[in-house]
């Protein structure tokens, strides 16, 4: 693989950052201010990181002007580093690129439509009706089922599932492992005796969507579950029937979402954080990792629920203190009561 070198002047114009030092300087690759050699650029975006900046040798390093006055080296000047970052990984990515076409161990029923600039892996399977963008890519091993939609640029790694009827908007990243469009859980009981309901609804993603590995997103009983523009899930997730989750929220691993909640913009989850179904979250809300949701959340802010790890015997008293609360507060009342009286 031939190795991909920017004069430093460039990158500094591509990203918009004022540069101190010398433009002509060749930039082969990014590495971490421990890690980073000559031709490497690095960055700053956490502060607990700065006592590293003194030894680097990296050829550059991106910055926030409150730190510039600490690099020993050529700095490109930001004011997020981190957003910086991420612009660059771009450039250097080693992850080889789709070429369009259809391989010929690839089943596609006749009535898809698939561009020419698409790319179609080995072993994937297409039915009927679907209907694929410009420029997207279907790794080996995925599944696209009837009727299913895939906007311009997107990209579907190795075994990705669509189900029938899923849309995906355009620019959205799916990675192996995903299955987008399963059934709901949706059962009646009648006597113990559990009956399948069908799901009728289907899953829309909007554009710039990510879903990470081995995440699952189920479609709706009777409306769509939809997830808004910009949101980013990570791996390992479980979205269930009919949720809706609002733009530019994102969630960390092993989150689970249950039935028709609906969570607002800009929500952010830590990983393992629940919340149950038929619930509101507002926009701007901010769970803790671990954190447990049972009620609606009116009001954006940070939440958490959960208590820390402790020692077996200390958590032990902990819980048995716990339990003593509901007593402890009729107690109260009754003692403020007879302070009042």
């Amino acid at each position: 693989m031939t190795q991909k070198s920017y004069r430093l002047q460039e990158i500094a114009e591509a990203l918009g950052a004022s540069l101190r030092g010398d433009p002509d300087i060749l930039i082969t690759g990014l590495a971490t201010l421990q890690a980073a050699v000559p031709g490497q650029i690095s960055f700053l975006a956490n502060p607990s990181y700065a006592k590293y900046l003194k030894d680097t040798r990296a050829s550059a390093v991106i910055v926030s002007s409150a730190a510039a006055d600490e690099v020993p080296t050529n700095v490109l000047l930001l004011d997020n580093p981190y957003l910086g970052y991420a612009h660059l990984s771009h450039w250097f990515d080693p992850a080889p690129k789709a070429s369009p076409g259809i391989h010929p161990t690839a089943v596609v029923d006749e009535s898809a439509s698939i561009p020419e600039s698409a790319s179609i892996g080995p072993h994937v399977v297409i039915e009927a009706g679907v209907c694929i963008g410009e420029r997207v890519a279907v790794g080996a091993g995925g599944f696209i089922g009837a009727r299913a939609r895939i906007g311009d640029d997107s990209v579907l790694r190795p075994r990705v599932t669509l189900a029938h009827d899923v849309i995906v908007g355009m620019r959205c990243h799916i990675l192996s492992g995903a299955v987008i469009g399963s059934d709901g859980f949706g059962f009646a009981n009648e006597k113990g005796v559990w009956h399948r309901i069908a799901q009728l609804g289907a899953v829309v993603l909007g554009d710039d969507v990510e879903v990470g590995a081995n995440t699952t997103i189920d479609r709706g009983a009777l409306d769509d579950t939809t997830i808004g523009n910009g949101v980013k899930l990570d791996n390992l997730i479980q979205i269930a029937h009919n949720v809706q989750i609002g733009d530019h929220s994102a969630m960390a691993a092993k989150v689970g979402i249950a039935g028709s909640t609906r969570i607002g913009n800009h929500c952010v989850f830590g990983g393992a954080s629940g919340v149950a179904g038929h619930l509101e979250i507002a926009d701007q809300v901010h769970l803790t990792g671990m954190t447990l949701v049972t009620g609606d959340i009116r009001e954006s802010g940070v939440y958490s629920s959960g208590t820390s790890a402790d020692t077996n015997r200390q958590w032990r008293k902990n819980v048995v203190r716990f339990r003593q609360l509901d007593a402890l507060a009729r107690r109260i009342k009754e003692l403020e009561k007879k302070l009042e009286g």
